[in-house]
């Protein structure tokens, strides 16, 4: 038998195989430490791609509300509140208007009231005051009484007071207080004829009523009706 060389390739031992993981870091300037795995693919399981998520399977699976239905909701209930507060602030400006208003006009009601009653008073002094005749002196006094009558009417004028007009007009429950009724012939029904106290208005409103007696309507006699229309 031939003896085998001992010196024979076939009896080395085998070397074991290098790791490629070895060998990439042999090479020079190849970094040899793994990169991260990508969050995204491996957070979305069964979702991922080899490009990253599927947003096309996230949308058929997702079962929350309508995120862009919310805001829509959120910016309705918005519009809503702030046109509520503008018209909320549109009515205050309008009633402060209106009250600031009110109290130029209306302010001084009180004191025109009372002072109604010194313009009555003139007038009686003036209607219960005898013929001057010959009486200078009376003349000249009733001429004063006269002269501070007209002036106290002009300023009520100026003021937005003016009397009520009330004889030989139709009784106004608006305007006129009937303290009585008395029938006189050739006077149509409910028509003022006399009259016992001035009224007065401010501007559109009723300062106080004019006390007016009133014919009265005859017995027997149907009201009339307006067929003019």
């Amino acid at each position: 038998m031939n003896e085998k060389n001992e010196n024979s390739p076939a009896d080395e031992p085998e070397k074991p195989a290098e790791n490629a993981d070895s060998v990439a870091g042999s090479v020079p300037g190849q970094d040899t430490e793994q990169s991260p795995p990508d969050p995204a693919i491996v957070g979305a399981e069964g979702l991922g791609t080899e490009e990253g998520v599927d947003f096309e399977k996230l949308d058929m699976e997702w079962t929350g509300p309508d995120p862009l239905e919310e805001l829509q909701k959120e910016n309705a209930d918005l519009k809503d509140r702030l046109v509520r507060a503008m018209a909320e602030l549109e009515n205050t400006r309008r009633r402060a208007e209106r009250e600031r208003t009110d109290a130029q006009r209306y302010g001084a009601v009180k004191f025109a009231r009372d002072i109604c009653e010194v313009s009555d008073n003139l007038r009686r002094a003036v209607e219960a005051a005898p013929e001057p005749a010959d009486n200078e002196a009376l003349a000249s006094l009733l001429e004063g009484i006269g002269i501070t009558e007209k002036s106290l009417t002009q300023i009520f004028e100026r003021h937005g007071v003016k009397r009520v007009e009330a004889a030989g007009q139709k009784f106004d429950p608006n305007l006129h207080e009937a303290m009585t009724e008395i029938e006189v012939p050739g006077v149509d029904p409910g028509v003022v004829i006399q009259v016992l106290e001035e009224g007065y208005v401010i501007h559109d409103r009723l300062l106080r009523p004019a006390r007016v007696i009133v014919n009265k309507r005859r017995s027997g006699t149907a009201p009339k009706v307006d067929t003019s229309a």
